[in-house]
Parts: structure tokens; sequence; C-alpha cells
């Protein structure tokens, strides 16, 4: 039987769940994530977790954070004056913005508090900092190196 390797295309479903349990992605009702191994398309703690997989084996993987979405890092929370939003964007807790750098790139902050005088944005990955497990099944290697 063939083992993955590095170079392989692969095809797995795969759930995803935080320490509490609760899943954050699966790919169970939809098509097979589709990769290939040692490209650097996922986060290396899952791709890194998949090699030497089986067709048809099931196995479970534990991503450290550092291997994942990286630490939670504080300097990426800010307080915004409420003054400073536009006028056609109504604050609300969860809210997803897109806000431009200096040099014009953008990148993605999730709203976590709206206060009188400001609001808090924080443009950490939502799962930065966590660790996570992932049930993985390899459907197929598409075609090995």
């Amino acid at each position: 039987m063939t083992t993955l390797k590095n170079g392989d295309t692969v095809k797995v479903h795969y759930t995803g769940t935080l320490d509490d349990g609760r899943v954050f992605d699966t790919s169970k009702d939809r098509d097979p994530l589709e990769f290939k191994v040692g490209e650097g398309q996922i986060i290396p703690g899952f791709e890194q977790g998949v090699v030497g997989m089986e067709e048809g084996e099931t196995r479970d993987i534990e991503v450290a954070p550092e291997s994942a979405y990286g630490p939670r890092r504080e300097e990426l929370v800010m307080e915004v004056p409420v003054g400073e939003f536009p006028d056609h964007i109504t604050p609300e807790v969860g809210m997803q913005l897109q806000i431009k750098q200096q040099d014009g790139t953008p990148f993605g902050v999730v709203i976590t508090d709206v206060a009188d005088e400001a609001v808090t944005l924080d443009a950490n990955h939502p799962l930065a900092g966590q660790t996570l497990y992932f049930q993985v099944e390899l459907v197929e290697i598409a075609n090995p190196a």
C-alpha cells in the first residue's frame, strides 16, 4: 500500500476541535480537502501529521499553537476611537473588518468590544494561541510523487 510522503497530492476528510471538544471546522459535509504535501498550503502541524499515512487510514493529530496559527499576540489588539469609524459602519462585537496598513496592505480584524468612547479590534487569527485537535481520514493519494 502507498504511504503518503512529501510531494504527494492528497485528499483528506478532517474534523478540527479545540480543548473543550468544540468543532471549529470539518470537511465531512463537503468535498475532501486536497493539497500537495510539502507546499505549505495548510498549517505546518496538520501537514506534518499526515505524512506516513496510508489510504483509508484515520489518525488523530494534535497541533500546538506554534505549528498552527502561532501564539496570541497582545500587540495585535488595539483600541480605536468610535469617531474614527466611517458613518456607514455601526461597530458590533464579532463584526469582521478589513483595515489597510500604512502601505495599503489590507488585514482582517474582529471587533471584540464596543464601549462609549472606543472600539477594541483584534488582528490575531481566531485560533491563535490554541492547541488544535484533528481527526483525519486519508481518502486518496491523488498522484504519488
